[in-house]
């Protein structure tokens, strides 16, 4: 009767204490100087089931003995382990001879450790087992059968506790999150781009607009190629806004924007002291994404390095920070996008034939305008009636002549290039009709005798008019590199590899 009125208050305290844990370990030491009590052990420990690997992990150990072969956060498989046959027949196992006996992987431990007796007790909540207490005692022999009810009652009010942290925990990672994407979603308004909306009715582009559909749902990696300037960004946007991850994050990369020696802190983050000027945690992109959308631009000019680890998360869904100890999962779906010939960059030596085909699941080409000449009507009144707004012009539509010059137009910087040039003439024009000048766009009709020019000619005169245009400024908001949709350092490239020099003044 003393001991069962002993163990009652002992059940009720250790339920007081779990109750007001918040974390695991601080949880366990607690409910082992409660147990110390009532029961003798010489060893205590609680092991969790971690589903992926199919095993179980020593988080808490305590322990009285002079040696320790199963330490805190060892795993244990789930087949041929007296943990793995608790959780499941979610019953007690008492072993009171372990010299004798020697039933499970782990018992040849725990004999190396001097233990003659140990009891692995299910700790389950709501039918669901989600790991094993387990008591060791130097002395062999039975236990008192009202010893082992009282710790599997204690292993059930573990198993509240836990689950308790674990719901915690998750409710903390959740606010970490949507703190995370708060302050993420602020910096995109903040660099007030609008991506504008996929649009066009031509037969290239509805192959198009079928593939995303297609893809949209079904959560697969995507592909999207095409040259700069054609609207890969707006689609990868569609795609995720139709996917069952549209409530969630859609979060970008410039794969081509950031020196290689940082590219893989932003995607994956680094600890705090991972390298010089790291004063605080970061978390990376695909922390960030987590739950959502992963969008990689330019990914043909990620570094070798990077693109190992990024393959490590596409396989495994789990992320390495910079200076970090532990893996962290992810659920995050990656939307590629280059311009780049990656068969050749594959060839050369530059990237991943096993990432190239991770990447490549389902693969979408964005065509130029030029080759779909009857979109360019639409997306120039796309744009019309978006800009129009934001400068408070009152254009209702573009004159005859202006429509003709940007239908026959070649359009080397795509996409951008047309919007960059309605945005220019809009802010010229006070008139209902909206005028586009014949310099802007440089229409010309070949002639009928004489040589047709080489691409490279065309190609130099068009960077030509461009920068006289412009008055040769190269950088900025509508510089030449804005218009013809190339970053500064390509269009100097182009300059110097096509001889354009400025021409000195008078």
């Amino acid at each position: 009767m003393h001991n069962a009125a002993l163990n009652y208050r002992t059940l009720l305290s250790v339920t007081n204490v779990l109750n007001s844990q918040r974390n695991r370990q601080s949880l366990f030491r607690a409910v082992t100087d409660q147990l110390a009590k009532v029961v003798r052990w010489e060893r205590a420990g609680i092991t969790v089931y971690d589903l992926k690997s199919d095993a179980f992990r020593f988080y808490a150990v305590e322990t009285n003995l002079p040696k320790v072969v199963l330490r805190s956060d060892a795993m244990i498989p789930r087949a041929h382990s007296a943990v793995g046959w608790v959780y499941d027949h979610h019953q007690v196992h008492v072993r009171p001879h372990l010299q004798r006996e020697r039933l499970f992987i782990e018992d040849e431990s725990y004999l190396q450790e001097g233990l003659g007796r140990m009891i692995n007790l299910p700790m389950v909540v709501q039918e669901a087992c989600l790991g094993t207490l387990n008591i060791g005692s130097v002395e062999a022999g039975h236990p008192d059968p009202a010893d082992v009810d009282f710790l599997q009652q204690v292993a059930t009010q573990i198993g509240f506790a836990i689950a308790h942290v674990n719901a915690y925990e998750e409710i903390n990672r959740l606010k970490e999150q949507l703190a995370r994407e708060n302050v993420y979603l602020a910096e995109e308004l903040k660099a007030n781009q609008d991506f504008g909306i996929v649009v066009g009715r031509s037969q290239a582009f509805e192959q198009v607009l079928t593939l995303a559909r297609q893809a949209a749902p079904t959560g697969a990696t995507v592909m999207v190629t095409g040259e700069t300037g054609t609207g890969k960004e707006v689609l990868a946007r569609a795609i995720h806004e139709r996917s069952l991850r549209r409530d969630r994050a859609f979060v970008r990369l410039n794969c081509a924007a950031l020196p290689s020696g940082l590219i893989e802190s932003e995607l994956f983050g680094h600890e705090r002291g991972a390298f010089t000027g790291a004063e605080h945690q970061r978390v990376g992109r695909f922390e960030l994404a987590d739950g959502g959308t992963l969008f990689l631009d330019e990914v043909g000019e990620m570094p070798l390095e990077a693109q190992a680890k990024l393959l490590r998360v596409l396989q495994d869904g789990l992320v390495d920070r910079v200076g970090g100890a532990n893996a962290i999962p992810v659920d995050v779906r990656v939307i590629a996008a280059t311009n780049a010939d990656l068969h050749r960059a594959i060839q050369q030596g530059r990237f991943r034939s096993d990432l190239y085909y991770r990447l490549n699941v389902s693969p979408i080409h964005m065509p130029p305008p030029r080759e779909r000449p009857e979109d360019i009507p639409i997306l120039a009144r796309h744009f019309l009636r978006v800009h129009s707004q934001r400068l408070k012009r009152h254009c209702e539509d573009f004159d005859g002549p202006s429509m003709e010059r940007l239908v026959q137009y070649a359009w080397p910087g795509n996409v951008r290039e047309l919007e960059n040039i309605v945005e220019r003439a809009l802010i010229l024009c006070h008139e209902r009709l909206l005028r586009i000048d014949p310099a802007m766009v440089n229409v010309r009709v070949p002639p009928e005798a004489g040589p047709r020019r080489t691409l490279h000619d065309e190609e130099r005169h068009h960077i030509l008019q461009t920068l006289t245009l412009l008055d040769w400024r190269i950088e900025g908001p509508g510089g030449a590199a804005d218009q013809l949709g190339l970053a500064p350092s390509t269009l100097r490239s182009r300059m110097q590899k096509l001889a354009i020099r400025r021409p000195s003044r008078m």
